[in-house]
Parts: C-alpha cells; sequence; structure tokens
C-alpha cells in the first residue's frame, strides 16, 4: 500500500496540507478569507452591488481611485476643478485618455463650467439641472447615481462629472476614440449590389442598418455581455413583423450568458446556438448592411455585437446560409443559375473525394472501359491504396491553404498557387499520386471556393473526410448510407425553435426562394416558418403599371 501511495502523491496534485485532520481545539479553516468588521467593500463589491453616490465628493472620489487603480493605471485622468459659481463648487471630471475627444471636453465641458458658469448655487438637484440646462452643450447627458452606471459610462468613453454636495453625477458624451471606416465587403463580395460593409464600431453599424430601413417600427435593444469585456450587444427588429416568441428567445439566451469576455459575434454564437454539435451553422453571419436589412424585412432577428464587423441573422436555416446577397440583385433567371452552380459546387465538394474512392475500389463497371484502362495504368506505378491517395492530397491541400491564410499580403497567395501547382507535379512524377487524382482534389478545392459561408465551408470541407471513409469501406451504399444520416441529423436541427431544413421539411408556405429563385415580383409572401405578425409583404399585384389586359399570375397580378 505504501507503494502505491507513493505513486499515487506523484500523479496528483494536492495543496500543502490538504487532506490533514485539525489539531485537537484547533478550529476548521473557513471556506473564504474573513472579512474584518470595517472593511472597506472591493472595488467588485462597489460594481456588482450598485453601491449609490455619496454626496461627499472626496468619498467618492476615492472609491473611484480604488475602483480604476489610480496612480498604477497611468490611462484614468481624474481632474478636480471648480465651477465659476459664487461661491464657487468643487467638481470632478473622469474620463480615459484616449478615448474622448479633448476638443469636445474642452468645449463641451471645462469652458462652460469653469469660465461661462456665473451661476448662484441654488443647492440640491437644482444645481445639477441648471449645469445640464444651461451650460453643457453636448448632445448626449445622462445623469446616474450609482457608481455601476458611471463607471460603465466612463468605460464607454463618456466623461463623468460629480459635484460636491449632490449624490448624483452626469455623463456626457464624449468619444473621440479612432476606429476603422465604412469600407467594401472583403467576404461577401458582390458585383452589383451596394458595396458598404460592417466596421468595428457599434454605432456606426447600427446607422447603417437603420440608412437602409427609414421605418420607425425598426427597434434596437442593447444589452451588456461579459463581465470584464462589457460588450454592448445590439438586438435589432421590426416591431409589427417579427414574431415577438423569436424576439423574447433571443433577448432571453443574450442575457442568460455568463462569461467574462464576448470579443466577437462568434463567440456569442457558441453560446446562443442551439446545437454545439451540429453540422451546419445555426446563425447566419454577414458583413453586409443590405443583407441584414433584407432579413429583417422579412421578420427575422439581427444581433449586432460591439467591436465584431460581423453580425448575427436568426433564425437561420440551410437555404438562407446557402444564398448569396447578390441572388436577388441580378435578374431571376441568371439568379437562379447561378443558385445551381453554386449547389454543384457544394455537392462536388462533398462527395467528389468518397466517390472517386467508391467507383475506384468497388465499382469499376460505373467507369467507361478507355477511362478505366487510362486510370489503372496512372495507377500502375502508385504503391498506395486509393483511399490513402485521397486523404494524403487532402490533407496537404489544407495546409496549403490554411498557410496561405495565415501569410500575410499577397505572399500566402502566391504560397497557395505555386503550392498546389509544385505540389502536385512533384507527387505526380514521384509516383506517389495518380495524375487522375490532382484533377479530383482540384475540382474538390474549387468546389470549397464556390460555397458562399464560411462556417458552412468549413463543414463541407471536413464532412468530405468522413464521406470518403464511407466509400473507402462500402462504397457508394456507404455514401448513400451518409447521406441518409446527414440528412435526417440536418432535419433534426433547429435555429430558435425553426427547423433546419424549412421550408421544404416540413412543408410550410413561403415564396419561391428555396434552392432556385422566383422573379422579385413573386416574393408576395414572408416564410411562414419564421411565423411573422404580417405574413404579406407586397400586394399580389406589384407591377401595376401593366396594362390590365396583360395581367395575369406570371405578371404579377392576380
Amino acid at each position: 500500500m505504501s507503494f502505491l501511495n507513493r505513486i499515487l502523491r506523484l500523479l496528483v496534485f494536492r495543496e500543502p496540507g490538504a487532506g490533514k485532520p485539525a489539531a485537537a481545539g484547533e478550529a476548521a479553516p473557513p471556506d473564504g478569507p474573513e472579512k474584518p468588521a470595517g472593511r472597506a467593500a472591493s472595488p467588485d463589491e462597489v460594481l456588482r452591488e450598485g453601491r449609490p453616490l455619496s454626496r461627499k465628493l472626496e468619498e467618492n472620489a476615492g472609491i473611484l481611485r480604488r475602483v480604476f487603480r489610480v496612480p498604477q493605471n497611468k490611462d484614468v485622468v481624474m481632474r478636480e476643478f471648480s465651477l465659476h459659481t459664487d461661491p464657487p463648487v468643487r467638481a470632478l471630471a473622469v474620463f480615459y485618455d484616449g478615448m474622448t475627444d479633448k476638443m469636445l471636453q474642452d468645449m463641451a465641458i471645462f469652458q462652460p463650467l469653469m469660465l461661462l458658469a456665473g451661476l448662484r448655487p441654488e443647492g440640491g438637484s437644482r444645481l445639477l439641472e441648471k449645469v445640464v440646462e444651461t451650460l453643457l452643450p453636448g448632445n448626449q447627458v445622462e445623469t446616474v447615481s450609482n457608481f455601476r452606471d458611471l463607471v460603465d459610462g466612463v468605460l464607454e468613453g463618456s466623461t463623468a462629472l460629480l459635484f460636491e454636495g449632490l449624490d448624483r453625477g452626469l455623463i456626457v458624451e464624449t468619444k473621440g476614440f479612432d476606429y476603422r471606416g465604412v469600407e467594401k465587403p472583403s467576404v461577401e463580395a458582390v458585383i452589383r449590389g451596394p458595396q458598404e460593409a460592417f466596421t468595428e464600431n457599434f454605432r456606426t453599424n447600427t446607422a447603417l442598418v437603420r440608412r437602409i430601413l427609414r421605418a420607425p417600427e425598426l427597434v434596437t435593444e442593447i444589452l451588456q455581455v461579459g463581465r470584464v469585456s462589457r460588450t454592448f450587444v445590439g438586438v435589432m427588429y421590426m416591431d409589427g413583423i417579427a414574431s415577438p416568441q423569436v424576439v423574447n428567445e433571443v433577448r432571453r439566451r443574450i442575457s442568460a450568458v455568463k462569461t467574462d469576455f464576448i470579443g466577437d459575434s462568434g463567440l456569442l454564437e457558441q453560446f446562443i446556438e442551439d446545437a454545439p454539435l451540429g453540422l451546419a451553422p445555426q446563425t447566419l453571419a454577414t458583413e453586409r448592411p443590405d443583407r441584414v436589412a433584407a432579413n429583417l424585412a422579412e421578420g427575422r432577428v439581427a444581433i449586432l455585437v460591439g467591436g465584431s464587423p460581423f453580425a448575427l441573422v436568426v433564425p437561420a436555416t440551410f437555404y438562407s446560409v446557402f444564398q448569396t446577397a447578390e441572388d436577388a440583385y441580378v435578374r431571376w433567371p441568371w439568379g437562379a443559375a447561378l443558385r445551381l452552380v453554386r449547389f454543384l459546387g457544394l455537392m462536388v465538394a462533398l462527395f467528389l473525394p468518397g466517390f472517386y474512392v467508391a467507383i475506384s475500389g468497388y465499382h469499376h463497371e460505373m467507369i467507361p472501359t478507355d477511362l478505366l484502362v487510362a486510370m489503372t495504368g496512372s495507377r500502375e506505378r502508385v504503391p498506395f491504396p486509393t483511399v490513402v491517395e485521397v486523404l494524403g492530397m487532402d490533407l496537404a491541400f489544407e495546409l496549403i491553404r490554411e498557410a496561405g491564410v495565415r501569410i500575410p499580403g499577397t505572399v500566402g497567395t502566391m504560397l497557395g498557387i505555386v503550392g498546389a501547382l509544385i505540389l502536385g507535379q512533384a507527387a505526380v512524377a514521384a509516383n506517389v499520386v495518380s495524375p487522375i487524382l490532382i484533377i479530383v482534389i482540384a475540382l474538390t478545392a474549387i468546389g470549397t471556393f464556390a460555397i458562399s459561408n464560411y462556417s458552412l465551408s468549413l463543414s463541407v470541407r471536413y464532412l468530405r473526410f468522413a464521406y470518403t471513409l464511407l466509400g473507402a469501406f462500402l462504397g457508394i451504399y456507404g455514401l448513400v448510407l451518409g447521406v441518409f444520416v446527414h440528412v435526417a441529423l440536418l432535419a433534426s436541427m433547429q435555429s430558435f425553435g425553426v427547423p433546419y431544413l424549412a421550408p421544404a421539411a416540413p412543408p410550410v408556405r413561403s415564396s419561391p426562394d428555396l434552392i432556385l429563385r422566383g422573379p422579385a415580383w413573386e416574393q408576395e409572401v414572408r416564410p411562414g416558418y419564421l411565423d411573422p405578425r404580417k405574413g404579406r409583404r407586397q400586394p399580389r399585384v406589384s407591377r401595376g403599371w401593366l396594362p390590365v389586359r396583360r395581367r395575369g399570375r406570371r405578371g404579377g397580378a392576380e
């Protein structure tokens, strides 16, 4: 037993003194550190409890110094000054250097209060009202009564003002930090359509959407997520169109997220999605404000995260994730053709390697004789089985693709092209793989590039390994079995209560806008699976300029 105990002590770490019984008369250690009587509240306790402000300016300043870790923290500026009143009133301004506009501070706060005041203080809240009404020309001035709201305002880039003898403070809008301007979309680029993309600035993103949807029904609710990051999360929806159940569910899930840090919409997506192990993305991530506006008009809900240039649209279905914005901007025959080409790319990327392995190993009769002779001759000197060839080249291409993404600038693009060419040519010359396999892998890679959604592309890229193994072990029967299981899993998924394959499974009333897109004047009803409060988005006669005798169902009239 002593030998086993020594082994356990080597493998298992224990705190010094852990497991030792307390000596006689010795009290057991408490569960946590004792709080001495009269101890000042810690900064975390002050913020968590929402401690109210004090009437004593020095006491408020002392608490704020502990909260902002002054003087160790050199970013915080705590400026004491006096109001130009008779008699003068002591005041304190708190702000973060680099997050505020200094010129705006001077013109809107310090000059009016220190030089132009000329007020006779009346005491109490009357002084605060006078300051707000006559001395602060800033657009947004908010009155706060506790440290939590005051600290949040400072962290957002505003300036906090406290006054001697008042238990309330002011938060003045003075944000002035730099941020990236509105640029062209880099991930969802289109030839015809708006050329604006979201940025990392939260208010810029909400304004981009509101500039497209100029309707008072557009509502933006702002929540904060993250104990440390305090990230702004905006929930946008069209009141009177979006389903209240969906809006409440989105609000409930975001409010229930308990974590320290949310830095991007991708992190928030992982906290609120229905099936973390799902085979496809359950939210639509987009960088295009026009796409968000179109989905809001249909009755969906948009989620904007501060600091993220990508918005989330929910509920999402397979068809909404598969589509692109340009499908609606070109004439409908060409939009439908683009979707067919994209769907063909999806099928090629997912099934081509597995299909090649299956027919090469089990179903030779499916290959034309001349092609079979050519394939057999090209593989005569290859020492590996077909499945090993396919998996090896697939992994090699994934390495080249990942390296090309991580290397910055044009060097990454050049590495992807040159690396694939050199590696393929060298592998064929060394008789490691057959020439036809290079064609198969190249077509598979091109098919993945045709998929517009990055999350869906990642899912397809790694699911094809499973189909390759199924084709290697069971042939085409394995591929059919994989498709059956794959579709069953997708049909069982939901996105905020909406079936993932709707409106195809289950069948729900919707406009002709699935794999193929119908004409714009036939998009008369909103998707029924969203349960919108207004089911119709345009009248049955949407092309009212047509003569009555030419009106018909295909012409947009009754």
